[in-house]
């Protein structure tokens, strides 16, 4: 029987950019997902991604099996919040490069949108000012080939980025994902959480870029505490899913045929 996997996307990266991993899992695995989060009116971004994460259960609610949730960045602590609240529909979650916050990083979280700092701790103050138009395809790509974020995409990655991360606006192109919105997302990140790690009711799995700012070794210590979790390491930064999708898509394959064996031998015990 194949397996469902809900895939949820970094900030700013429309799910479509991620085919390469998706090719990759299929056909043993079904692939789910939303175009983009955090673009429906019903679910608008608010403080600690509460929204997000009722957007995401909202549409977990109505498949008719658990799932797999896997997520890169914003999407992977989606999957943990929402797998905190309601375990019942999940499998597991893997989460790519998103951290599982510490009561130390929290705090700081906090002080920093309390005293407005928080443009300083996240991307958000990198995004302010973004170019958001280009007259056409191959100018959007060499503007992305050349910056630093996009640098080491894998080349098909950064050809979906750019086919599917813009859309026709006028005599040009813009950015899909709206700007405004992606600031958002950053300003709010959560500095709470539903639950403590040794709460969570399913297998967790971090896997980390080598490279990466964003998880870094002290979240292991979280991670070890979750009863079936899993802190794993792969080459690249914190953008490594779209940069090494092949080598993503098999870590996936092992991390949950090995959680489906134990699960089917807790069952027939």
């Amino acid at each position: 029987m194949v397996q469902t996997v809900f895939f949820a996307h970094a900030n700013g990266f429309p799910s479509a950019t991620y085919g390469k991993l998706f090719a990759a899992l299929e056909p043993d695995y079904r692939v789910l997902h939303l175009a983009q989060h955090a673009h429906d009116p019903r679910f608008p971004v608010n403080d600690n991604w509460e929204s997000l994460v009722e957007e995401l259960l909202h549409h977990l609610g109505e498949l008719d099996e658990p799932i797999w949730g896997v997520g890169h960045s914003l999407g992977g602590v989606l999957h943990y919040h929402a797998a905190l609240r309601r375990p019942e529909l999940y499998r597991g979650v893997v989460m790519l490069d998103s951290p599982v916050l510490t009561l130390a990083d929290r705090v700081l979280i906090r002080a920093a949108k309390r005293f407005g700092l928080i443009d300083r701790i996240t991307p958000a103050g990198r995004t302010l000012g973004r170019r958001e138009h280009f007259g056409g395809i191959e100018e959007a790509r060499r503007y992305f080939a050349g910056k630093t974020l996009f640098r080491r995409f894998d080349p098909d990655c950064l050809d979906a980025y750019v086919r599917h991360g813009l859309q026709e606006a006028g005599d040009g192109l813009r950015l899909r994902f709206d700007p405004a919105t992606e600031i958002s997302i950053y300003r709010s990140v959560p500095h709470t959480s539903p639950g403590r790690p040794q709460q969570l009711k399913v297998p967790l799995a971090v896997v980390r870029g080598r490279h990466s700012r964003v998880v870094l070794p002290h979240h292991a210590r979280l991670v070890r505490r979750v009863p079936q979790g899993l802190y794993l390491t792969l080459p690249g930064g914190h953008m490594f899913p779209l940069e090494r999708p092949q080598e993503t898509a098999e870590l996936l394959r092992r991390v949950l045929t090995r959680w489906d064996g134990s699960t089917e031998g807790e069952e027939s015990a």
